[in-house]
C-alpha cells in the first residue's frame, strides 16, 4: 500500500507538470467528486431517498458501487440513492456507513469516491419493562427509606427515561429519583392496617410535564410510555406478645397495646367446685398479637396460688380447683401467657377468685308482674307512674331472704328487652325517650353482684292521655322545689307583716287589753303553783283527809252595798267591776281565827285577807282588801298578790285564791274592753 501511494503521488506530480505544457492530457485529473462532509439522513427514511449527488467533470463517466453496506444503496445516474428505509436500531454500525463509488472513463484514470452516510436516530420505539407485573415482599415495620426493589425499563432508542409511580397521595412507597426507579419505603408499614399495596410504575422517554426538564426541541416529537404493575405484600413479623381477650387496644406512637382488665370468678367457702371455673367476662384466653402468625400459647400461674387451691391447664387456660378454700375473701392469681416457640413474647393478667359463703336464697321481686303508667306527653327522664290518678312514681324492690331485713345492699337492677326505660339503683323507672306506642313490656332483673344470683319480674307500661296534672317527675326537680320554697318564704314574710301590722293597730287602739292578758297568764301560773304545793303538803303530812273543799261564791256589788250586818269591810274600789268574794266552809268545833298576817314590802304596798268570826262557824266570809285601790290598771296586780299571799296563806288557800283571781280578772277584762278607757277612768273615781 505504501508503494502504491508513492507511485500515485509521483505520477500525479509528473502528470500535473506535464499538463502545464499539454493541458489536454492529465492522468491525475478527477473525473468525479462528492462533498467531503458526512451525509446525514434520518432513520426510517422512505425508499429512494437521495443520499448524495456525484459531480462529474466530463461526460460519459461510468459509476459503480464498490462498497455497499447492507446493500442499502444504489446508483441512479449520478445520484446515490437509499434503496430502503434505514433503522438505526438494526444497523450493525449505526454511527456511520461508508459507501464507495468507482468513477471510470476511457482515456482517464479512474478514481474512487468515499461517501460517509450517518443515520440520525429518531424516537420511534416505546420503552419496555422486562415483565408487565412484579411482586415484592416486605416486612412490616421496615425502616423508612429502605429499598425494596429496583425495576428499570429499556428503550431501543437509547433515550433517557423518566419514571413515576402511583398512587401519589398517602404513599407507602416512593421512587429514589425520577431517573432511578429504586422503590423506597415512605412510611412505617403495619400489617394490622394494610397487608398489600398495588403500585403502577411508569417509564417515559420524554421529560415529565411536572418536572423542570427541557422540553423537546420539536413540538411534533413523539413520546412513548411503558407501565408495569407492582404488587407489594406486607408480611406480619413476630413483634407483639400474646393479648388476653377481651382487651382494649391502645396506640402509643407506632406501637399497639391491648389492655385486659383481668378475670373474676366466685367459689363457695369450704366447697370444691368440679370442672373449670366460670369466670367473667369469660375463660382465660390469649391469642398472638400478630394475628396472621397465630403462634401457640401456653399458660401458667406465677403468683397467688401458694396454698395450691387452683390449677390452670397449660394449653387451654382453664382454671379448676384442687381443694376447697377455707378462708372467705378474694384470692388474686397472676397468670402468665407466653409463646411456645418464643418465650420472650409473653403477657400477664390477674384472675380474682372471690371465696364467699353460700347463698341460700336468690333475690326475688315482691311481685312477679307489675303494671305502670306514663303520660303520652312524657319525655326523657320522666318517671313511670304507679297508678292512673296520682303522680306517685313507680318503684320496684327485690328482697333477699338471706338477710333478716330482706334488704341486700349488693342487689343491682337491670332492664331487659326494652330501649324505652332505664332503672335506677333505688328501683325507680325512668324514660330514655318519648314513647310512640300505646304500651310496651319489659323484664326487670335483680342481680346479687356478690353471688351472681338473680330474679326477674315482668313490667307492662301503659301510655295514658295527659290529665292536665303535673308531670310525674316535676315534683322531683330541684328548680321547681327552689321556686316553691321561694313562694312559701314570700308568703310567710307577708303573713308576719300582716300580723305585726294588726298587733300594732290593736296596741294603739286598746293597750290595756294586752296588759290584762299578761295578768291573766301570770294568774294561771299562780294557780298551778298553788295546786302543786297543796299536793306536796298533803302527801308529806298525811293529812289528805283533813283538807276540805271550800265553796267560793262571788258577791255581787249590789248585795255588798246592803250587807252591812255581815261585818265585811272593803276598800277595793278599783272599778265598778271589783270583785267581792265570800267563802263558806264547815267548822267542826273550833272557832275560826285570823290565820293571815301581812308584812309590808319596801314600797309600803300590801294586801290583807281577813276571816271574820260569826255566830255560825260554818259560814266564813272572806274579803280581799287590795293595796292597789285607786291605782291604774296598768299596775302589775297579780305579782303583788302572789308575793303576799304565798308567804302567809296555806297552799290550798293559794290554789283557791288563784282560781278566784283568774275568774274576776277575766270578768274585769271583758268589761273594760267593752266600756273603753273612759269608762275605766270613771269607775276609778267612784268611791
Amino acid at each position: 500500500m505504501d508503494m502504491q501511494f508513492k507511485r500515485k503521488s509521483t505520477t500525479t506530480i509528473f502528470g500535473c507538470v506535464f499538463a502545464l505544457f499539454l493541458p489536454k492530457i492529465c492522468f491525475a485529473e478527477k473525473i468525479c467528486t462528492v462533498p467531503s462532509e458526512p451525509v446525514t439522513i434520518k432513520e426510517n427514511n422512505t425508499d429512494d431517498t437521495v443520499v448524495v449527488h456525484i459531480n462529474t467533470t466530463t461526460k460519459d463517466v461510468t459509476l459503480n458501487l464498490t462498497e455497499n453496506p447492507g446493500n442499502a444503496f444504489y446508483l441512479r445516474g449520478s445520484e446515490l440513492i437509499a434503496k430502503k428505509g434505514l433503522d438505526f436500531e438494526t444497523l450493525s454500525s449505526p454511527e456511520e456507513l461508508t459507501v464507495q463509488v468507482r468513477c471510470n472513463k476511457t482515456g482517464f484514470r479512474s478514481n474512487t469516491l468515499i461517501v460517509i452516510v450517518r443515520v440520525e436516530n429518531i424516537n420511534d420505539n416505546t420503552p419496555s419493562f422486562g415483565q408487565s407485573e412484579y411482586t415484592l415482599n416486605v416486612n412490616e415495620l421496615t425502616p423508612v427509606n429502605t429499598s425494596i426493589g429496583l425495576i428499570e425499563a429499556i428503550d431501543d432508542d437509547s433515550e433517557v427515561l423518566y419514571y413515576s409511580i402511583e398512587p401519589t397521595l398517602n404513599r407507602y412507597f416512593r421512587l429514589e429519583t425520577m431517573y432511578m426507579p429504586n422503590i423506597l419505603v415512605n412510611k412505617v408499614l403495619d400489617y394490622d392496617v394494610i397487608q398489600q399495596v398495588k403500585l403502577i410504575l411508569y417509564a417515559q422517554d420524554t421529560p415529565l410535564p411536572s418536572q423542570h426538564a427541557p422540553m423537546p426541541s420539536q413540538p411534533s416529537e413523539r413520546s412513548f410510555t411503558a407501565t408495569a404493575t407492582i404488587t407489594v405484600n406486607i408480611k406480619d413479623i413476630d413483634n407483639r406478645p400474646p393479648w388476653f381477650q377481651p382487651c382494649t387496644r391502645v396506640t402509643s406512637g407506632n406501637a399497639k397495646i391491648c389492655l385486659s382488665l383481668g378475670y373474676r370468678g366466685r367459689v363457695n367457702l369450704t366447697e370444691k367446685q368440679d370442672g373449670a371455673l366460670q369466670l367473667q367476662p369469660g375463660p382465660v384466653y390469649a391469642r398472638d398479637g400478630d394475628k396472621s402468625r397465630n403462634e401457640e400459647i401456653s399458660y401458667k400461674i406465677v403468683r397467688g396460688n401458694e396454698d395450691n387451691i387452683f390449677q390452670i391447664d397449660e394449653n387451654s387456660g382453664n382454671i379448676s380447683m384442687l381443694k376447697p378454700a377455707d378462708i372467705a375473701g378474694p384470692i388474686s392469681l397472676l397468670v402468665l401467657a407466653s409463646q411456645v416457640l418464643n418465650r420472650d413474647q409473653f403477657a400477664t393478667t390477674s384472675v380474682i377468685i372471690d371465696v364467699m359463703k353460700k347463698s341460700r336464697n336468690p333475690p326475688r321481686f315482691e311481685k312477679e308482674r307489675y303494671e305502670g303508667y306514663v303520660y303520652i306527653s312524657s319525655g326523657p327522664e320522666n318517671m313511670v307512674l304507679r297508678d292512673r290518678t296520682t303522680n306517685r312514681p313507680f318503684r320496684v324492690r327485690a328482697r333477699d331472704e338471706d338477710f333478716a331485713s330482706g334488704i341486700n345492699p349488693d342487689i343491682r337492677y337491670e332492664v331487659q328487652y326494652s330501649s324505652y326505660v332505664n332503672i335506677t339503683t333505688d328501683g325507680f323507672i325512668l324514660l330514655k325517650k318519648a314513647v310512640r306506642t300505646d304500651s310496651f313490656a319489659l323484664q326487670l332483673r335483680a342481680v346479687d353482684v356478690s353471688t351472681g344470683e338473680s330474679g326477674t319480674a315482668a313490667l307492662s307500661v301503659l301510655v295514658i292521655p295527659s290529665a292536665g296534672v303535673q308531670s310525674p317527675d316535676e315534683s322531683f326537680r330541684a328548680g321547681d322545689m327552689a321556686l316553691l320554697g321561694f313562694v312559701m318564704a314570700a308568703l310567710l314574710v307577708l303573713c308576719l307583716i300582716v300580723i305585726g301590722y294588726l298587733i300594732s293597730r290593736v296596741k294603739k287602739g286598746n293597750p290595756d287589753a294586752f296588759k290584762l292578758s299578761e295578768v291573766s297568764i301570770f294568774s294561771s301560773k299562780l294557780r298551778d303553783t298553788g295546786r302543786s304545793r297543796a299536793r306536796r303538803a298533803e302527801l308529806r303530812e298525811g293529812r289528805l283527809d283533813a283538807v276540805q273543799a271550800a265553796r267560793v261564791r262571788v258577791i255581787p256589788r249590789e248585795r255588798l252595798r246592803h250587807c252591812r250586818s255581815c261585818g265585811l269591810q272593803t276598800s277595793f274600789n278599783h272599778s265598778h267591776h271589783s270583785p267581792v268574794v265570800q267563802t263558806k266552809g264547815k267548822a267542826n268545833k273550833q272557832r275560826v281565827k285570823s290565820i293571815l298576817a301581812k308584812e309590808r314590802r319596801k314600797d309600803d304596798r300590801h294586801k290583807s285577807v281577813w276571816f271574820k268570826e260569826s255566830e255560825d262557824s260554818s259560814d266564813i266570809e272572806v274579803e280581799i282588801i287590795p293595796d292597789t285601790l285607786g291605782v291604774t290598771p296598768e299596775e302589775d296586780v297579780v305579782e303583788r298578790v302572789e308575793g303576799d299571799f304565798a308567804s302567809h296563806a296555806p297552799e290550798d288557800s293559794q290554789m283557791e285564791l288563784g282560781d278566784l283571781i283568774m275568774s274576776n280578772i277575766q270578768d274585769l277584762s271583758s268589761r273594760d274592753i267593752s266600756d273603753g278607757r273612759d269608762g275605766l277612768n270613771t269607775d276609778r273615781k267612784d268611791p
